[in-house]
């Protein structure tokens, strides 16, 4: 049985980026960038005024309480004005350009006026409440790096510098098949039916990388509803397959043979971890990848968490994630010779310093402890001292 650093080694080297797509920025949230943003403009790309008040000509040294100048004009944001000649202060707004030749700007609150002339009421820095030209971003300068994800700040940069279309990378098209006949959506259950919470939850966290999820079936654990809807997502050009249930040993554990019997080469069945331990990976040579994951629901989740995410990872060609290192508050005993993944809370222990604590009654089955977790913790074999911890949605992590 492979450990699940042999099967994860295993899945990366069937993961491949994906084609890259230029698409507008309207619809780019949540897409990754395939290149750098190069910046097309200095940004601010002018000097201008952090505050109302009055622009003062260059001159020598510091500015002294009593100074008095003499004001030449009013310069307002969008003024295209770009010098006023031989003049000594003019009145400027916040955001305008600061003309040719003026280094400082006073707060109109600091200063007193008598018709066209202003003078100080305290002594001054010269140079004050400039926005330089390029102090944010400078022109040809890498305003935002190949592989970030496109946020709502990414957005705002983006409009500033006026870029309306970005290099990103295609959508991951994903397919998800819940199989069980004791499966149902919501509403009143037959006996011995239960609702599908793997659906839904899967197809949440596939919508937060911004996957293109072409289709979510259920189906029974009897008939070919397993392979129709199998071969109905390979011609529709699925890049991976997600199922939930029937991979253990069971008589009705149908899905290793039914994807061998369409042609899937299997990849691994079965990791030393715990909870998942059936996982079984395929994939159909010029055709999708496939992970069948077991059907209880935490089982699921760490099915997507540290198999699924890492895939996608890859698929958008982002570098393999790494945890953080937090000391464990308290010990936690596991089954020897298997890797574990364990529902925690990352908090603040009495000197301030950041723990972590494994949540208590976790099971398979029980999904109320994965609502009061904010992370994953994992060991290799026993939980120590100090312990891996993973933000609970991999989508936003680093």
């Amino acid at each position: 049985m492979l450990t699940y650093a042999e099967a994860l080694a295993v899945l990366m080297n069937e993961a491949h980026p994906l084609e890259t797509e230029r698409v507008g920025l309207s619809v780019s949230m949540g897409r990754i960038l395939a290149e750098p943003v190069r910046s097309p403009l200095s940004l601010p790309s002018f000097d201008n005024a952090a505050m109302d008040g009055f622009a003062i000509r260059q001159g020598e040294g510091d500015l002294p309480v009593g100074a008095v100048f003499t004001i030449a004009g009013m310069q307002a944001a969008g003024d295209h004005t770009t010098a006023y000649p031989g003049a000594e202060a003019c009145e400027i707004a916040t955001g305008a350009r600061v003309p040719d030749g003026f280094d400082t700007v006073i707060p109109v609150e600091r200063c007193e006026r008598d018709g066209e002339r202003v003078r100080l009421l305290q002594a001054e820095k010269r140079g004050q409440n400039i926005r330089a030209a390029g102090g944010d971003v400078g022109q040809g300068d890498t305003a935002l790096p190949a592989g970030r994800r496109i946020d709502a700040a990414a957005i705002m940069l983006l409009a500033a510098l006026g870029i309306e279309t970005v290099l990103v990378r295609r959508r991951p098209r994903v397919a998800i098949i819940n199989t069980g006949s004791e499966l149902h959506a919501s509403g009143p259950l037959p006996e011995g039916g239960i609702h599908d919470s793997n659906g839904p939850f899967l197809e949440a966290m596939l919508a937060t990388w911004g996957v293109e999820l072409l289709a979510r079936h259920r189906v029974p654990d009897t008939g070919d509803a397993f392979r129709i809807a199998v071969e109905s997502m390979r011609a529709s050009g699925a890049d991976l397959i997600l199922s939930t249930g029937a991979v253990s040993a069971g008589r009705f554990d149908f899905v290793p043979s039914a994807l061998a019997a369409m042609g899937a080469r299997e990849l691994f069945h079965k990791v030393a971890i715990r909870p998942g331990k059936p996982i079984l990976a395929a994939r159909f040579d010029g055709g999708p990848l496939v992970l069948g994951l077991p059907g209880n629901p935490i089982a699921v989740a760490v099915g997507h968490r540290f198999f699924v995410a890492p895939v996608l990872r890859a698929m958008a060609a982002l570098p393999p994630e790494v945890p953080s290192r937090v000391r464990l508050a308290e010990s936690h005993d596991v089954r020897p010779g298997l890797q574990h993944f364990a529902l925690g809370r990352l908090e603040a222990d009495e000197a301030g310093r950041q723990v972590a604590r494994v949540q208590r009654n976790q099971a398979a089955y029980r999904i109320v402890p994965f609502t009061q977790a904010n992370a994953w913790l994992t060991a290799d074999s026993a939980f120590g001292e100090v312990v891996d911890a993973w933000p609970l949605d991999p989508a936003h992590a680093p």
